[in-house]
């Protein structure tokens, strides 16, 4: 292995140097994305019986005590509950504002990678064809005619530095539209939770009490 990277040339170490970091990058997003999953209709169920009880501090202690975005923005909203509608909604879509960065986060270095080193194997192979015919050309204007092995190394970076490119990109496309769906899927259950939330507190008639 250790002389086929050697034989892909410099662009091959920045090629590997991207795929440690994409993958680094998708453990992190999927290990912070699982942490912060939950079931969110067992959740809000909770949290609707818990304020027509009239109990928003329990409410409130419910969403600490929940990890995930869905929670934040619901104890943003509660903590608003004696307010007007649209301060409730203000409230909610300015945590929105904060939560949603939060689980985006790094995706668009994933996106830089898979988009790049399709573009660094195509350099690797242009180098590697430079090479190649500048070694004809020295061979052209000596006594020594071109064989094969003489091109071999220019050959061989070509053909490396292409696979290589490839090999990254495309696993790692593969997992940014896996991480950009998750978050879709979050971005979606927290606009549900909200309107679902903003029904429950402004309900005629109810009357919260921290």
């Amino acid at each position: 292995m250790w002389d086929v990277i050697q034989k892909g040339g410099s662009i091959m170490y920045v090629i590997i140097l991207c795929s440690v970091l994409a993958l680094a990058v998708t453990l992190e997003r999927i290990y912070h994305l699982r942490r912060a999953r939950i079931d969110t209709r067992d959740f809000m169920t909770k949290i609707a019986a818990t304020l027509k009880r009239n109990r928003a501090t329990e409410a409130i202690d419910m969403c600490n005590n929940t990890p995930g975005p869905i929670a934040h923005i619901m104890k943003a909203g509660i903590l608003k509950h004696d307010r007007p509608k649209a301060d409730i909604r203000e409230a909610i879509e300015d945590a929105g504002v904060l939560e949603v960065p939060r689980l985006e986060k790094n995706l668009g270095v994933l996106a830089t990678i898979a988009h790049i080193t399709p573009l660094l194997g195509l350099l690797g192979t242009v180098t590697g064809m430079v090479r190649a015919f500048q070694v004809i050309q020295e061979k052209a204007t000596s006594l020594y005619p071109v064989n094969p092995g003489d091109l071999a190394g220019g050959i061989w970076e070509a053909l490396i530095t292409t696979v290589a490119g490839l090999s990254v990109a495309i696993p790692t496309f593969v997992a940014y539209n896996y991480l950009v769906s998750r978050v879709d899927g979050f971005v979606l259950d927290m606009e549900k939770s909200a309107t679902d939330l903003l029904n429950i507190l402004t309900v005629r008639g109810q009357d919260y009490e921290i």
